[in-house]
């Protein structure tokens, strides 16, 4: 029914219509999804637009931000960021102590802490769920690499944890670990129900029981997670709404014409070209995510001729980043040359980019044995991400430049689960992605993305040197921070010079908003907590 039928057919009753003209048919059956309630009350359902679904529901067995964009609000960790940067904050853990040789760690929980399943929070829950992930695998609990390894492998940074009491647990490690409390905040550490993991089993990534302010409701894939308030919520008042939905919009223009029509309330993966758009109506905000990200084209370096480290560096030199920033960033993008951004600390702002260099690239081809160039697949995106809007026209351009080289790139796409999947396997020549930052440390970006210790995990160039692993656990276990940075530093000009990657940008993100939407703040890393958003 058009909202013009409704005004002339059914003027007594038009509130409650504009509510029905405002859902479409699965709106209808969330409720009064993007509207006013038809009693005159303020709004209480959040409905989120958003590229790509979730891959799953259970945080640490996947590394890919939608999953975490929804999870943050159904699970909670024992220590959490600020609102809007990555210090660190109580969360399920209310204090902590460090012993001088940084490897004890005791935790004071938060007590009368409940499950969303009634079940109790305490210390043998955290037990259950760190044993549970260190005596798993990178395919299983690929995030779980962050602590060295997992439980029997050499560089595995927890020895045990016991239980002090109910409210006290105490973590041992081998070694000391730098990020250790930053990598505890991390979304993929979120503590699960034990019953319901022991109850739901491979099925509990359909199925997640946490103790955060949102419970999980349903999950339609490719359309729909609705999750609703935890009315036991610990903390008292919150959160603000009864319901949150999650919609999967593909196309980044018809999730601006969803939320123009009030079909949703929030949108993520903003074109920078539909800026003035948002900016000239009233009824719309725009909104910046603070930048922790870079966008890449990765090589993987394991398949020829990409295990060639002069081939991978003439493809550096033949991509325009900044014509790629000036058509599809709109000035909120910065060219990059690390694998991390310059607001990390340890950046090393000494290295010089491979510049966009047509004749070098040619020389170096030819240096490599590939004079005449050669045919590869170049992967792209198939959603928007925060750091590349994009990606499918980004791959064009890259594609039209690699063709200056005589290098035929033919560009491939498929879904995003499957993306994924392939790019974890190793089983692309080229490929575009990225990372937004988890905690802010440089150890997330290098270590987590680059290190041989990561591969199958999130190392999908299957980049390895032993020289670079060498430099980055001695980071880890380095205290000072100074000294760290330095040694960062060094790790950063090696990967330059292997070049598994070509770094493309590092972005600032753009989400849109209706103009009642309030109290939503937009975090670094991409995963925020919905818990004070309300509407005006």
């Amino acid at each position: 029914m058009s909202r013009m039928k409704v005004k002339l057919f059914l003027g007594l009753v038009l509130v409650l219509c504009l509510v029905v003209a405002g859902c479409n048919s699965s709106n209808q059956e969330a409720g009064t999804e993007g509207n006013p309630s038809p009693d005159g009350k303020k709004k209480d359902t959040l409905v989120f637009g958003r590229g790509g679904d979730s891959t799953s529901l259970d945080p640490i067995t996947t590394t890919e931000g939608e999953t975490f964009k929804v999870t943050e609000n159904i699970f909670e960790t024992l220590v959490s960021y600020g609102e809007q940067d990555t210090t660190l904050h109580p969360g399920l853990a209310e204090s902590w102590t460090v012993s001088e040789d940084a490897l004890t760690y005791t935790f004071k929980l938060r007590q009368n802490v409940k499950f969303h399943d009634g079940t109790d929070f305490n210390a043998e829950a955290v037990i259950f769920n760190f044993n549970r992930w260190m005596n798993g695998n990178e395919d299983q609990f690929p995030y779980y690499s962050m602590f060295g390894g997992y439980k029997g492998e050499e560089g595995h940074v927890i020895k045990e944890l016991k239980a002090i009491d109910d409210n006290t647990v105490q973590f041992m490690l081998n070694r000391p670990q730098a990020p250790f409390l930053k990598n505890l905040a991390m979304s993929p550490f979120g503590m699960a129900s034990p019953a319901a993991v022991e109850k739901y089993g491979e099925d509990f990534r359909k199925n997640p029981v946490g103790t955060g302010p949102f419970k999980f409701v349903e999950w339609k894939q490719n359309d729909r997670i609705v999750l609703e308030k935890n009315e036991n919520y610990w903390l008292k008042g919150y959160p603000k709404l009864n319901q949150v939905i999650f919609r999967v919009i593909p196309e980044n223009t018809a999730r601006l014409n969803a939320l123009v029509n009030g079909e949703i309330d929030l949108m993520d993966g903003v074109n920078n070209s539909d800026e003035e758009t948002i900016t000239g109506n009233e009824k719309l905000q725009l909104i910046e995510r603070p930048s922790m990200n870079v966008g890449y084209v990765g090589f993987t370096t394991n398949r020829p001729p990409f295990d060639n480290k002069l081939v991978r560096q003439a493809l550096s030199h033949a991509i325009d980043k900044q014509a790629i920033i000036d058509a599809f960033y709109g000035g909120k993008a910065e060219p990059a040359k690390n694998p991390m951004p310059p607001s990390i600390e340890g950046y090393n702002d000494g290295i010089e980019d491979y510049e966009y260099d047509l004749e070098k690239a040619k020389q170096l081809l030819a240096e490599a044995g590939y004079p005449d160039g050669f045919e590869m697949d170049l992967w792209a995106m198939p959603v928007a991400r925060p750091y590349m809007p994009e990606g499918m026209k980004v791959a064009e351009v890259i594609q039209a430049s690699f063709a200056e080289i005589g290098v035929k790139a033919n560009i491939q796409s498929v879904d995003w689960a499957t993306y994924l999947d392939k790019a974890v396997k190793g089983e692309f020549d080229a490929y575009m992605l990225g990372w937004t930052g988890d905690n802010g440390d440089p150890d997330n970006f290098l270590y987590t993305l680059l290190d041989k210790d990561s591969i199958g995990s999130n190392n999908y160039s299957y980049y390895s040197n032993d020289k670079l692993h060498e430099v980055l656990i001695k980071a880890q276990t380095e205290t000072n921070q100074e000294t760290r940075n330095e040694l960062y530093k060094q790790a950063q000009e090696i990967i330059h010079e292997d070049a598994p990657w070509a770094p493309l940008v590092h972005s600032t993100p753009l989400l849109a908003g209706s103009s009642d939407l309030a109290n939503y703040l937009p975090h670094p890393t991409g995963s925020e907590s919905l818990t004070k958003v309300e509407f005006k």
